[in-house]
């Protein structure tokens, strides 16, 4: 009895051995992709009241949870069932950041006078649907959605190359892609909250000394943290979509073969969001005309 009871402990310890190794990996080849997760992810996060910043992110988090819980199982039993399937899935995904990414960019480039207009707008639609902060949120739990896709396929394809038995696939990919969002949105929480943590230093110290001067390049970093943040989350959107066309379109495979994979990702990114954005606006206009009709 006692000799069985040991046998099952060493076959955990087996099990974990396993499981953190192959973290370990899985983990690194994800950085890169939890990156552009960080950068987009930040910049949706921001640009709330201060009293609202924790609540929305929160909210933010506890969707990208759910996100994770519906993805594992789906990206498991597809890969079982039918492998193409995930490619599909990742490649329309690819098509949507590319569009918010390429979105952006033509917003910054070609309709800032009129924002002012299409704030007013905006307001009113948000008002009548409930709130704009709900939208704001939907809006970061949907990207958040494709980037958990493409987190969870690296890890899944990590621990497939590894060769491991079936349940520490399963233990593994579920626990990188749980760290993932708790070490994403964690590093997103300190980003939002500096400016109050500079106004407490500030306080702290009566406005004199070291952490004065600290408190108060904390509250003038933010501004510019959350400027840079939304730069390179637009820039991360078209990357990874980018990167997306390029791993899982076969005849894109070999696009551009002497150029480098940043700038190769970065031009397949802006096409896909081009053709995503052109797309949308042929079918809002077609959908706007025949609903006049």
């Amino acid at each position: 009895m006692a000799s069985g009871f040991f046998a099952i402990l060493d076959d955990l310890a087996a099990l974990m051995d396993d499981v953190a190794v192959t973290s370990k990996i899985a983990t690194q080849k994800t950085a890169g992709i939890l990156g552009d997760d960080l950068a987009v992810n930040a910049e949706k996060a921001t640009g709330f009241i201060s009293s609202r910043e924790i609540p929305v992110l929160w909210a933010i988090t506890k969707g990208s949870f759910i996100n994770k819980l519906i993805i594992l199982p789906i990206a498991f039993l597809l890969h079982w069932l039918y492998k193409p399937a995930i490619e599909i899935i990742l490649v329309l995904g690819g098509f949507y950041l590319a569009f918010e990414g390429v979105e952006k960019i033509i917003e910054f480039l070609f309709h800032r006078d009129k924002k002012g207009h299409e704030v007013v707008e905006e307001s009113v639609i948000d008002e009548d649907e409930g709130n704009s902060e709900k939208s704001k949120i939907r809006s970061a739990i949907t990207t958040d959605f494709i980037l958990s896709i493409e987190i969870v396929i690296i890890a899944l394809g990590t621990v497939l190359e590894e060769q491991h038995p079936l349940l520490t696939q399963i233990i593994t990919v579920s626990l990188v892609s749980f760290l993932a969002t708790i070490g994403v949105y964690g590093i997103v929480a300190l980003i939002v909250r500096m400016d109050d943590a500079g106004f407490k230093l500030i306080k702290k110290s009566n406005d004199k000394g070291f952490f004065s001067k600290l408190g108060h390049l904390l509250v003038k970093a933010l501004p510019v943290i959350i400027k840079i943040l939304a730069i390179v989350g637009t820039i991360a959107l078209i990357l990874v979509s980018g990167g997306i066309f390029a791993h899982n379109i076969s005849y894109l495979h070999h696009f551009l073969p002497t150029w480098p994979s940043a700038l190769k990702d970065l031009v397949l990114g802006l096409s896909g969001g081009l053709l995503a954005v052109a797309l949308f606006t042929i079918g809002k206009k077609i959908y706007t005309l025949a609903i006049r009709k």
